[in-house]
């Protein structure tokens, strides 16, 4: 887990991370930013890098997991901050943990992800292989998993030291691990009840994105009440790839909802 402490009093950002990488990975790009204006808190979801290595995984209790290191740490209240994978666990984290979060930044994710006929069927061999190889290709891929790297460093590294370990990250969840992660996605539906969100939410559309279509982000943010968009002209990997555009907008995503956030307290104060 990283914790950041930020200035003195500061909100706290609780970021999750993509499908296949880790917290580190995904997010070394924007932490020291977020850091400027909060504390920062991300750890690496169950079933990836250094996460929980439980018997079966969910989305669910990848979402309950955020609530217990929020628990561990003494935090109350939260922003939670969600990229693909890691949307689809923030907006249940909403869902199952509502009076904990009072924000939402949903980042290059959506309501489902097997609307097309190739999702689906993707979706469906990605059941098959699980089923054909079974528990004993779950533990072999486990074996071989990688655990190299060195999440301090790289949080400070040259840019000539980032490429090796970003693959040994890469590296540090199992194939296995990615294809549950994969059939769990692919029964993600928060189409009935996302309309029911009802704190401040910003949503950043990647505009280039081919993983997740940029029309399914779209109405994502048309269906989520009073949402401010944020567009990032880059594809699914321009959370660090394209980090020059995307971090200032990922601030800006995160202000937008801590200023309509302190304006409800103060509404809520003045009544």
């Amino acid at each position: 887990m990283i914790d950041i402490p930020g200035p003195p009093g500061a909100p706290t950002v609780i970021l999750l991370h993509a499908l296949a990488t880790t917290a580190a990975l995904s997010w070394y790009p924007s932490m020291h930013e977020l850091a400027k204006h909060y504390r920062v808190i991300t750890f690496d979801q169950r079933w990836h890098g250094r996460g929980i290595k439980s018997d079966s995984f969910s989305l669910e209790d990848c979402a309950d997991d955020v609530a217990a290191v929020a628990d561990a740490l003494g935090i109350e209240q939260f922003t939670v901050v969600g990229y693909s994978l890691g949307g689809a666990v923030a907006q249940l984290v909403w869902r199952r943990h509502r009076t904990r979060v009072e924000g939402l930044v949903l980042a290059a994710t959506a309501r489902n992800f097997r609307g097309k006929p190739t999702e689906r069927l993707w979706f469906l061999l990605t059941r098959g292989m699980m089923r054909r190889w079974g528990l004993r290709a779950a533990a072999g891929m486990e074996q071989i998993s990688s655990r190299l790297a060195d999440t301090p460093a790289a949080l400070t590294a040259d840019p000539s030291r980032v490429g090796p370990w970003a693959f040994a990250e890469f590296r540090s969840t199992s194939m296995w691990a990615l294809l549950a992660a994969i059939n769990e996605i692919g029964k993600f539906e928060s189409s009935a009840w996302i309309r029911r969100v009802d704190v401040p939410t910003s949503v950043i559309v990647t505009t280039r994105d081919r993983f997740i279509p940029t029309r399914r982000q779209c109405s994502l943010a048309a269906a989520i009440p009073g949402a401010v968009t944020y567009t990032v002209e880059g594809n699914h990997v321009a959370l660090v790839l394209g980090a020059n555009d995307f971090v200032p907008t990922l601030v800006e995503a995160c202000q937008s909802v801590t200023r309509r956030v302190d304006k409800r307290r103060q509404v809520k104060k003045a009544s």
